[in-house]
């Protein structure tokens, strides 16, 4: 059913991709034909306007000009319509493509990651495959702006568990991913505001569309920047402008004086006086037009966002309306904000013909009256567009987490326990198990999402209790490491607020600390041993610092880097130490003798993956069972690889 699921929803992307290259090849074909058209008709105005004008005379010529410029004109608006829709069709092209590199996994068509930086002390991101260059975040990152994937990313890497902001999350992506037309139609109208971008180009091989997806991200870090930076006081302005609205009827009364001949030409003086002040404040607020332009390109992008989101009613996605609430303040809408700001601009605009502005400002104080508008409308902005943008950065994580459920159409939302006496607890010496049998952790059909869906292995698990360790042993490569990045990353996707892959997921709010990845620092002086002592001990103190949700620890491979005796010492004391403690968790070992501790401590149990081999190569099922593991296969992996090996030592060893 799964499998059916994701083909179906597969050949479903494939099929729009058809239909949009159908579409686009049609739509350049009627381009084509309109642009000779365009030129067809403005050569038939030319030569039969010059015909009718030695013929007839200029009025004629004018007459017919203006008729044969009708067809023209609406020629060119439907050449722009169409070149529009292209655009249009071409980015949705791009975006089902990569949407189709997704599900298959083709990181090569999948648009690249924006650069996160980490802490290097972060407690799982070096392990479970969250960031990266093949990552959870590169898969389900559609943010157009840099903050949005940064809250993604930042959601992702939450160190500390938030239940009730994650059920609000889980609300509003459940939501999300009933409404797949809304999610395209965000992406695509940010885009299309977009600075140029040639989006035309073949739709195949190594000039695929999606690639064009590949580009740098928009910030609003900047534009806030620019709102707040208020280089001209709009109250000293507004003394200026009150100045020269109080001497432009003084002017023209001097003037109308002077006409009647009961003054003197003291309007001269008068004028003159205004002329200098105007130079001098024209000069100041300059910028302020060359700002103009900025601030239109920012509100049509803002607008292209936010107008749908605005009249939509969202009657049946409570979560998403009350999500979009402050967009519809009376007075405070995005679309009545760029109404305004399109009315200032063309009154801004007017000054562009030297005439006209020379006029204006002659007649009135046009310059210094439309900067003091800019300049106040500019400062309402500033209390209303940081909010906007939080609603559109925190919209496009959302959009990422609903992404999961696009591309695993089996996978659920985590049901979240409550920590309570109903939870079994459990110590080292077994003495308290708990009076009830609720688990803390239980996943059923559990799978990794950057596996390929036809090679990925589904397990079930259960922690019982509080306290409780799970020891994994099984021979290499059976699946024990990806295993526990399994358990990790489904946690950090259920508690940012997305849909797990699984069947079915649920357990109590967890922090999440690893030791699976461990890198040595030449640059610190650490040696490999060091730095896992290191990442070992912050475990440690994690796990018994006081906090309000428990810890659950991945460990692959306890003291690695030493000697047998002494990490099997280590080991041994180190699990004893984790048992008991306010947490849960597993660990990856192949030291066999650490399955005898599930002996001497009930809260101790042992699980394992198997491993055959069939005509000469080693075959693996990965799938988790109970008990420990009952062969390891180091040694014929060497002899398989033609490695010198005793056979009396490998038959002892099995």
């Amino acid at each position: 059913m799964t499998q059916n699921q994701r083909s179906n929803r597969l050949n479903a992307i494939n099929r729009q991709i058809d239909r949009l290259d159908r579409r686009l090849e049609d739509m350049k074909r009627r381009a084509s034909r309109l642009s000779n058209w365009r030129l067809g008709i403005f050569a038939t105005i030319f030569m039969f306007g010059a015909f009718v004008f030695f013929i007839w005379g200029a009025l004629p010529w004018a007459i017919a000009s203006v008729i044969l410029l009708i067809p023209f004109v609406i020629t060119v608006y439907w050449h722009r319509k169409i070149e529009y829709a292209i655009k249009r069709h071409y980015i949705l092209l791009a975006l089902k493509q990569a949407q189709a590199a997704r599900m298959l996994l083709d990181w090569e068509k999948i648009p690249l990651a924006e650069s996160i930086v980490v802490t290097k002390d972060h407690p799982f991101a070096a392990d479970l495959d969250l960031i990266g260059e093949r990552s959870i975040l590169r898969l389900i990152d559609v943010s157009i702006t840099k903050e949005g994937s940064q809250q993604l990313c930042d959601w992702l890497l939450e160190t500390e568990p938030n239940p009730e902001l994650t059920i609000q999350r889980q609300a509003i992506v459940k939501e999300l991913i009933r409404l797949p037309a809304l999610r395209d139609r965000l992406i695509l109208n940010a885009l299309m505001t977009s600075p140029r971008v040639n989006w035309e180009g073949s739709s195949t091989g190594s000039t695929d569309a999606a690639q064009r997806l590949n580009r740098p991200k928009w910030s609003g870090t900047v534009l806030i920047r620019w709102l707040e930076d208020q280089k001209i006081d709009a109250k000293s302005l507004w003394t200026v402008l009150v100045l020269l609205s109080l001497m432009v009827p003084l002017n023209f009364a001097l003037l109308v004086g002077f006409i009647s001949g009961a003054l003197p030409p003291l309007w001269i003086v008068s004028w003159l006086v205004y002329a200098a002040i105007m130079l001098s404040q024209s000069r100041k607020v300059e910028p302020i037009f060359r700002d103009a332009a900025y601030l239109n390109d920012l509100l049509r992008q803002l607008s292209a966002v936010f107008s749908s989101l605005e009249q939509r009613p969202f009657t049946q996605s409570p979560a998403l309306r009350d999500m979009f609430s402050p967009l519809r303040v009376p007075g405070h809408r995005p679309s009545q904000q760029l109404k305004r700001a399109n009315g200032l601009l063309s009154a801004a605009g007017l000054r562009i013909n030297p005439f006209v502005g020379l006029v204006l400002n002659a007649v009135a104080p046009w310059d210094i009256f439309i900067a003091h508008r800019l300049i106040s409308f500019k400062q309402e902005l500033v209390s209303l567009v940081p909010e906007w943008l939080d609603i559109w950065y925190r919209l496009e994580a959302l959009n990422g987490l609903a992404n999961i459920g696009v591309l695993y159409p089996h996978a659920t939302f985590a049901i979240f326990k409550e920590i309570g006496a109903d939870l079994n607890r459990c110590n080292s010496n077994g003495s308290d198990r708990g009076e009830c049998s609720q688990p803390p952790f239980e996943a059923k059909n559990l799978g990794h999402p950057l596996i390929a869906e036809e090679t990925r292995v589904y397990n079930d698990i259960t922690i019982d209790q509080l306290g409780s360790v799970l020891i994994i042993t099984g021979s290499n490569m059976s699946g024990k490491s990806t295993f526990l990045r399994s358990l990790g990353v489904n946690v950090c996707l259920a508690q940012a607020g997305a849909p797990s892959v699984a069947q079915s997921l649920s357990f109590i709010p967890l922090r999440v600390a690893t030791s699976i990845t461990v890198a040595d620092s030449l640059m610190d002086g650490f040696s490999f041993f060091y730095a896992e002592v290191r990442q070992l001990k912050a475990l440690l103190e994690m796990l018994h610092y006081p906090h309000t949700y428990p810890l659950l620890f991945l460990i692959d491979e306890i003291f690695r880097g030493t000697n047998n005796r002494e990490r099997l010492i280590g080991s041994k004391a180190y699990v004893e130490t984790l048992t008991g403690g306010f947490g849960l968790g597993a660990i990856a070992t192949h030291d066999l003798e650490l399955v005898n501790l599930a002996q001497s401590t009930e809260c101790i149990n042992n699980a394992h993956f198997r491993d055959d081999i069939e005509d000469g190569r080693m075959v693996f099922d990965y799938k988790l069972r109970p008990g420990p593991c009952p062969t390891t296969n180091a040694l014929r992996i060497m002899r398989l690889a033609g490695l010198p090996m005793s056979e009396d030592l490998e038959a002892k060893s099995d």
